[in-house]
This record gives C-alpha cells, structure tokens and sequence, in this order.
C-alpha cells in the first residue's frame, strides 16, 4: 500500500496539497487492516511524502519531494560528519559556474533563463539601500543560476547545497552580533556589479566567459561571508522543510 501511494506521489497521479482518502476509504480500496493502514501511511510520514492533520480537518496531506527537503537531509549528514559552511561553500565554487556555462549554452536562454536572472538583478537595484533585503535578493540570483541550468539532478543535488549555503549566509548577516556591522556598501556594490557582468554574458552565450565570471565573484563572496561569520560545523537546524 505505501509503495502504490508512493508511486502515485512521484509520478504526479497525487498532487501537492492533494489529500489522501480517509483511512475507511483506504481500507475498503486495498483489502487491508486498519494497522496496515496505519503503517503505510506512517512510512510516507516518514519519507516526508505526507503529512498527518488531526482534528476536524484532519488528514494525510500530499507534499511533493523539494530542494529544501533534500538540503535538510544533507544538511543533518554533513553535520554528523563535521562539515563546515566553507565546505559548501567549496562545492558550490567548483559546481555553480558549471551551471552559469549551462545556462549561457541554452538555446532557449532568452525566456527560460535571462529573464529571471534580471529580475533578481533588478530587485537587488531596486532594494540596495534595504540592507535587510540585499541579501535575499543576491541569493535569489544564485539560485536561479542553478535552478535554470536546464540539468534535474544538477537543480537537486547542486540547489540543495545552495539551500544550505544560503541558510548559513542568511544567519550571519541577521546575525545580532552582526547587527551593528552590515555588508559594507562597496562590497554589495561590487556584487551586484558582477551579478549584471554574468548576466551580460549568460545573455551573449558566451559559457566560458560566464564559468570564468562566476567563479571569481564567488571566490569574493564566499570569502566575505566566512569572514563575517565564525566557520562552526553545518548546523542542520537552520534548514527548514
């Protein structure tokens, strides 16, 4: 029973936010026991497929597999194995320009990459003297990088270190021993001044120019924020599902 709702949830016969029939509906559907019943629907709880409500609107929700999720079960392992924010930070230095020459080389570039790329550029233009958004709006950059490389196991496996990185990141500037000493200007400046140089060449199609842009900007961010913060081991708490 779990394996045929499972199979229902991954190739997309149960959508997310779909709800499971109740429990009467499931027995007289597959010929089980209520334990059995119980079990199966505890065994999707635990692979994060569902989630149980109680009460009057009670009921087994359908959630979709996600980046998030995934990043908050690497995150739990790199922790067990004292994994530091500066080595996702080195991860993502070495895979996320391979993404930014990913996107630079897509035919169809023009509507499914540029696009979101400058809208993330044009909210940090919008947003730069709104130190709280600065960096939201520089992640969002990044993560479209990623997310737009037109790769499935490159957007998981490489956005969920994103997902982690950016959780480190958004701690250290929000940070109340930071509060006092925000991202300097310049150095906000010199990223968003990057974030347009990659555009610009993920625009022109130009894949080496794009890898060679990206990893120097992330060789500068990286160093700012490791810098700012204390590097402790990954802290799998800051991720949220």
């Amino acid at each position: 029973m779990a394996s045929r709702l499972r199979d229902d949830i991954l190739t997309g016969r149960l959508k997310e936010g779909d709800v499971l029939p109740s429990q009467e509906a499931l027995f007289a559907e597959f010929g089980v026991s209520p334990p059995a019943v119980r079990e199966a629907i505890h065994i999707l709880e635990s692979d994060g497929l569902i989630s149980v409500r109680r009460g009057n609107v009670g009921g087994a929700v359908v959630h979709l597999p996600s980046a998030e999720r995934t990043a908050q079960m690497i995150s739990m392992v790199l922790q067990t194995r004292s994994a530091t924010p500066a080595d996702v930070s080195e991860a993502l230095l070495h895979l996320e320009p391979i993404c930014a020459g990913m996107c630079a080389a897509r035919p169809d570039r023009m509507v499914e990459v540029v696009p979101h790329l400058q809208a993330a550029v044009d909210a940090q233009t919008a947003e730069f003297d709104t130190p709280a958004s600065y960096v939201p709006n520089a992640r969002r950059f990044h993560e479209a990088i990623v997310s737009r490389c037109g790769n499935e196991p490159m957007i998981l496996l490489i956005g969920s270190l994103e997902v982690i990185w950016s959780a480190h990141e958004s701690s250290v500037w929000s940070d109340d021993h930071h509060a006092g000493d925000p991202m300097e200007p310049k150095t906000m400046r010199a990223a968003l001044r990057a974030h347009q140089k990659l555009l610009d060449a993920i625009t022109e199609g130009n894949s080496s120019r794009a890898m060679r842009l990206a990893q120097d900007h992330l060789t500068a961010a990286r160093r700012s924020t490791l810098a700012a913060g204390s590097d402790k081991t990954i802290d799998a708490k800051l991720i949220t599902s």
